[in-house]
């Protein structure tokens, strides 16, 4: 019945403003739905998966672009509550930046046993408040002006709109130990540094660059440049990539990174394999390109292992997928099964039908060199499975007190990972669950996005 009288009422709305008093009205009706039109013509033409569209009746095209664009996708453009296509931005008036107030911290929801919750931060970022009031890899925050941390805080509080009184806690067996407060400077814009850091050290006699990347940016460019130019000055004999926190970004800044650790053999090589529906029948070839090398040839170095998480995603996946048959018997992946995203967005823009509106459409499929694309279900399985403790020591990113640093540096030492037997495995560090990946306040559904823009 319901529906019905929404059909009903829609027709009458129609029919108002075709023809208000006698005056034809058409172009005022028309006017509110050209956008969304407009959106419905693209993913058409360019959808991925233009054969699972709803039929244009059964939409309602005077919802807002972004619940429109939610009704017309299909359920494989979504996975674990993420959709993959959006709406990036909304004009409602100019914009100076694309950035919100923060405090500059990244976390995840952590549940005691008696069932409170806390937040843990797993970075903070430099000139950032949360920098200055001392946070650092580890705390626990349980309260916030006074009131306990619950399940779905988590985004309120890593991007807030006001400051806030923060208490902190530890972990014991029943719940939270209360310990100091922390005053948080008001929430600001700051700059994130995506290579979060970079260094070489010697481990078991050998030279280790440790790499964390927690964002395939645009604008990383010429700090990619620096990192890769000195790894080249200064010979590493094995590579840690740590993308556990990574959800994606950017199809071209990942062929940038995975340029420069692939072997000399695959320059000039299929890089990566971006396919489109049938209408356009068209498969993109993105390659490994002299140009894009830091130093003007491949770096020489001996194993190369990359750190996963069910947060590692998107352009992260392309990274690791596509090294891959390059580089059998040298490249390890160590952590637990990534995502699971395998496709890419491409921007559309029309400044007279959907003025101010930027529309990320999934427009591709994303293999190797070898077509392999085959891990939107289970994601990139790990060549050695060890899921980070988050009710444990963390421990200092890319040294020896973080676990998931342990079976690597066994693996440079002897050659080999260690066996279960010499690993403490709790149930705290198995493979977490779907939910769990979804914790962290990273936007998997936002990632990777082409840089080829129309």
């Amino acid at each position: 019945m319901k529906k019905t009288i929404y059909g009903i009422m829609g027709g009458l709305l129609t029919a108002a403003l075709v023809s208000s008093c006698g005056e034809d009205r058409s172009g005022e009706y028309y006017a509110l739905i050209t956008t969304q039109t407009w959106m419905y013509e693209t993913m058409q033409k360019e959808y991925l998966y233009y054969q699972d569209m709803p039929n244009k009746k059964s939409l309602d095209f005077f919802k807002k672009p972004s619940d429109f664009l939610n009704s017309a996708v299909s359920s494989k453009d979504k996975k674990s509550g993420a959709t993959f296509s959006h709406i990036d931005s909304v004009y409602v008036s100019a914009r100076s930046t694309s950035q919100t107030p923060t405090f500059g911290f990244e976390g995840t929801m952590v549940r005691a046993n008696n069932g409170s919750y806390g937040i843990r931060v797993l970075y903070t970022q430099e000139n950032s408040p949360a920098y200055e009031a001392g946070l650092k890899r580890g705390d626990i925050i349980i309260a916030a002006n006074s009131k306990k941390i619950n399940s779905s805080d988590l985004f309120y509080i890593t991007s807030p709109k006001e400051a806030y009184l923060f208490t902190m806690g530890k972990l014991n067996e029943n719940g939270f130990d209360t310990l100091q407060t922390v005053q948080m400077p008001s929430p600001r814009i700051v700059e994130n540094n995506n290579l979060y850091k970079s260094q070489v050290t010697d481990f078991g006699g050998k030279k280790v660059a440790y790499i964390m990347y927690n964002e395939f940016g645009n604008n990383d460019t010429e700090k990619l440049k620096e990192l890769f130019n000195s790894l080249a000055v200064q010979p590493v004999d094995d590579i840690i990539l740590d993308l556990r926190y990574n959800p994606g970004g950017y199809v071209t800044t990942a062929q940038m990174i995975s340029t420069n650790l692939a072997p000399q053999e695959a320059i000039g090589n299929t890089f990566l394999k971006m396919t489109h529906n049938d209408i356009i029948n068209r498969t993109d070839v993105l390659n490994f390109e002299q140009s894009l090398l830091a130093n003007a040839s491949a770096l020489s170095y001996n194993n190369l292992y990359i750190i996963t998480s069910g947060n590692t995603a998107s352009a992260s996946e392309v990274v690791i997928n596509c090294l891959k048959p390059y580089m059998s018997g040298r490249l390890f992946q160590v952590g637990t099964a990534t995502f699971g995203k395998n496709v890419a967005q491409q921007l559309f823009t029309d400044e007279e039908q959907a003025p101010m509106l930027e529309f990320w459409l999934t427009n591709s499929l994303l293999s190797n060199a070898e077509d392999f694309s085959d891990y939107y279900t289970s994601g990139l399985k790990p060549d050695y499975e060890i899921a980070e403790n988050l009710k444990g020591e963390l421990g200092e990113l890319g040294t020896e007190q973080d676990s998931l640093m342990l079976p690597i540096l066994k693996h440079i030492e002897t050659g080999s990972f260690p066996t279960k037997d010499e690993t403490e495995e709790t149930p705290e560090t198995a493979s977490r669950s779907i939910e769990e990946k979804h914790y962290f306040n990273s936007s998997i559904d936002l990632k990777p996005k082409s840089a080829i823009l129309e």
